[in-house]
């Protein structure tokens, strides 16, 4: 927080005043430092349940809230996909899924060679079947669900323009992958959303289920049921803000402005303004409806 031009606070900032949340700036400052602080925790524990045993990442999930959401949609004959966006330590909870069948996950090796070994190293204790992000992970997914099984999804990640449509996120039009929602509507799987929080006392985390049965979730039109997965996770995040990783780039496909981390200040300022208007607009039209 003392080095705000560093990478991961910047974009942090940029990520705030993007999606414009209705906070003091003493507030919004908070939310900032909560952010820098949950997300460095989060890396280091990620790090830490690859090097050690399941049995010790199991050992520290301490309760699991709506618990019977996920043993509902575990046990649907049209398979399971579990929406986990990038909030809490997800990483920590992998040995606890595990415990209960076998998923099929889709990775994506990262730049390095040696830490990409140990990460696989890691989740090759589990009982997870790793697949690569192409079409073969895909018909992989598609093939495990088919059969009654479950696998998870990361759906907040950026895709490549063709596997994705642009739809609001936290109010902000950007371009959303596709994947889950296709998923869905092809195999008609249960959805659960899934996420693994820290504790405030800092001993052990406790995993949060979430029943995804809107209708619009599984629509064939991909952008609509894009956009209800986005409101579904805005809903999950919401109330645990801070947990989110907004140190991601989520918005840097945004179809008018392009990247906002590398725009012009001046130019970046007013799309946020421009975009500020046109969420209030909308929001008074809806009220205005309701009425």
């Amino acid at each position: 927080m003392r080095l705000p031009n560093l990478s991961i606070v910047r974009t942090i900032k940029i990520n705030m005043a993007l999606i414009d949340l209705p906070l003091s700036d003493q507030q919004k400052q908070t939310l900032i430092k909560d952010i820098v602080r949950h997300q460095c925790l989060s890396s280091v524990e990620s790090v830490k349940s690859w090097a050690m045993s399941p049995e010790w990442s199991i050992a520290q999930i301490c309760d699991v809230h709506n618990k019977d959401i996920f043993l509902e949609g575990i046990s649907n004959p049209n398979g399971m996909l579990a929406i986990v966006p990038h909030l809490g330590t997800w990483e920590m909870m992998n040995a606890w899924l595990n415990q209960f069948g076998s998923p099929t996950i889709m990775y994506k090796p990262v730049k390095s060679n040696i830490t990409n070994e140990f990460i696989l190293q890691g989740r090759a204790r589990l009982n997870a079947t790793l697949v690569p992000t192409d079409g073969s992970g895909v018909k992989a997914v598609f093939k495990t669900l088919k059969q009654g099984g479950f696998s998870i999804v990361l759906p907040d990640h950026v895709p490549d323009p063709s596997g994705g449509v642009v739809v609001p996120f936290f109010g902000v039009e950007t371009l959303t992958s596709t994947l889950a929602s296709k998923l869905a509507s092809k195999t008609k799987c249960a959805l659960v959303g899934i996420s693994c929080i820290r504790r405030n006392d800092g001993r052990g985390f406790d995993i949060f289920c979430y029943k995804l049965d809107d209708p619009a979730l599984y629509n064939r039109d991909a952008s609509i049921a894009s956009h209800a997965l986005n409101q579904a996770m805005q809903h999950m995040i919401e109330d645990k803000c801070s947990h989110y990783m907004w140190g991601y780039r989520r918005f840097k496909r945004l179809p008018i402005l392009g990247n906002p981390y590398s725009a012009n200040e001046t130019i970046l300022a007013d799309f946020i303004r421009k975009n500020r208007s046109a969420r209030d607009a909308n929001h008074k039209f809806n009220r205005d409806n309701i009425d």
